[in-house]
């Protein structure tokens, strides 16, 4: 006998499907996923899983059902690649290469928090332990932690760029800082940038939050005092330590600090270039609260909606040309400036939003702080994302703006289509990613691959390189959906669930992905 049942999603987009009572429900699945054109679980209306056939199962003529798409509750990005959490707390990759040592045959699973370097990840599973993978120089060795990373509540990583503070470029590395149940911390990876607090250790006790530069750390302690350690470039801060109480918050450009105390005021040090000289706004620097940062400039959010600029011009320290435009601010979001090999050419940009839904930027050209281009678009938005040289507003319809350097995102014209019923915006240093309201994910920005014959999966044929579909599937059943566009001609995602056993299925295996 056939019956007529509805399958929908959660977005309410549901599709008619006449099947069999003797069909199995795996077959009335791939049916609705075919028509929804999205992977997903079947389940019924009320949430409960679905076995065996249709008339076992129990489900009449009539009936509706719903495809549960995994979602991603949490995210980190690396330079070039993310690490999502799904809504099963397992692990998901996507993005440009996974850093070596990516653990495709373990069982990752009760993931509860991942944070990132420019190279690796470190995922907190549920148990209070700690699993890191990547780059060694980058914090992706934690065996010599390893019994200390124990009841881990927070970690926090650092994002390093080739940066200088007066010493020339400084490499690639990073470093991770953990803070533990009992309040003290635990840090791993390059010393340059942090990794060894050993001279401080004694003073992690009672650590509330923590804040990174390129190469050093800063701790808030729940005394409102704060403790210091890594390079200079903000890891010493002997000059204004007797300010450094009844501190709320902390931020960090790539190589100096800025505190925000409880009476609004604000506590700056580390590189004079990177932000660190603010005597010159000092008087402004009241009822601060909030603070956003580029590579090397601040921007301080007034409890008035107003906005006070520091630090390097080409990154966004000088706001004047627009001052008169910053009343009723109440979010601010920065491009980091990265992106490229660079000592003293940094950049960066500012982009705030007003109270009326309008957005004004100021800073780098070439790092979104023109918006000219899009200005008439900027209406009704509700948040901004960035990467290195880009920005991504999403507005209150769930549709997506973009603006700033091509190559990092500013383009998004290969996926316009599909920015639709978003619902959230995130970017690292080159990708920008939105998570629909469907539990789909859409990718964008520049990720060129070194070989071609990667852009093809045996199960699902050619994969277009403008817009492409992965799908990786676990035991049967599909787990992740991801689409990705690139302005680049030769451009692909490659997508994988930790526990998986490995990448998709590629010609040739893929570089940065290890089994």
């Amino acid at each position: 006998m056939t019956i007529s049942i509805s399958v929908a999603l959660l977005s309410g987009r549901a599709a008619d499907i006449e099947v069999e009572e003797g069909s199995s429900l795996e077959e009335v699945q791939r049916l609705a996923q075919q028509m929804l054109g999205v992977r997903g679980r079947l389940m019924t209306s009320a949430g409960a899983p679905l076995k065996g056939t249709v008339l076992q199962a129990g489900v009449s003529d009539g009936d509706s059902l719903t495809l549960l798409v995994p979602s991603l509750r949490i995210l980190a990005g690396s330079s070039f690649l993310f690490a999502g959490v799904l809504s099963d707390d397992r692990l998901v990759f996507w993005g440009e290469e996974a850093p070596e040592g990516t653990p495709w045959g373990r069982q990752v699973k009760n993931v509860q928090q991942v944070a990132a370097t420019s190279e690796a990840f470190a995922a907190i599973l549920w148990d209070g332990s700690v699993v890191t993978w990547g780059s060694r120089r980058c914090g992706g060795d934690s065996s010599a932690v390893k019994e200390e990373l124990r009841n881990v509540q927070h970690i926090i990583g650092t994002r390093c760029a080739y940066v200088g503070c007066g010493e020339g470029p400084i490499s690639d590395d990073g470093a991770f800082a953990a803070i533990l149940g009992d309040g003290s911390g635990v840090t791993w990876g390059s010393p340059e940038c942090g990794g060894d607090s050993s001279s401080v250790q004694h003073q992690l006790k009672g650590v509330k939050h923590i804040a990174t530069t390129a190469h050093s750390f800063a701790a808030l302690l729940q005394d409102g005092s704060v403790v210091t350690w890594g390079r200079d470039c903000g890891g010493d801060s002997s000059a204004v330590q007797a300010q450094l109480c009844h501190v709320q918050q902390i931020h960090g450009s790539d190589a100096a600090f800025a505190a925000i105390k409880d009476d609004g005021s604000v506590v700056t040090w580390g590189s004079g270039n990177h932000g660190a000289w603010s005597c010159h706004v000092e008087d402004q620097l009241r009822d601060v609260r909030h603070i956003a940062c580029t590579s090397g400039a601040f921007a301080a959010l007034l409890q008035s909606g107003s906005v006070v600029t520091w630090g390097a011009r080409n990154c966004g320290g000088d706001s004047r040309a627009v001052q008169a435009q910053l009343q009723t601010v109440h979010f601010l979001a920065a491009t980091l400036g990265r992106g490229e090999k660079i000592e003293v050419d940094e950049d960066g940009a500012f982009a705030a939003i007003l109270g009326d839904g309008s957005v004004v930027t100021w800073g780098s050209p070439e790092c979104g702080g023109d918006s000219s281009s899009v200005q008439h678009q900027l209406k009704g938005v509700k948040h901004i994302a960035a990467t290195a040289r880009s920005f991504a507003a999403l507005l209150q319809d769930g549709s997506v703006v973009t603006w700033g350097n091509d190559r990092y995102g500013g383009d998004s014209s290969s996926v316009q289509d599909q920015l639709h019923d978003v619902q959230e915006l995130h970017g690292n240093e080159g990708l920008f990613t939105g998570l629909r309201s469907d539990g789909s994910v859409i990718c964008w920005g520049e990720f060129p691959f070194r070989h071609p014959d990667c852009i093809r999966l045996s199960r699902h044929g050619p994969m277009s390189t403008e817009a492409a579909v992965l799908v990786r599937k676990l035991s049967g059943e599909t787990v992740c959906e991801v689409q990705v566009a690139s302005a680049r001609p030769v451009a692909a995602l490659k997508v994988a669930i930790a526990d998986a056993g490995g990448p998709p299925d590629c010609d040739q295996q893929c570089p940065g992905f290890r089994d």
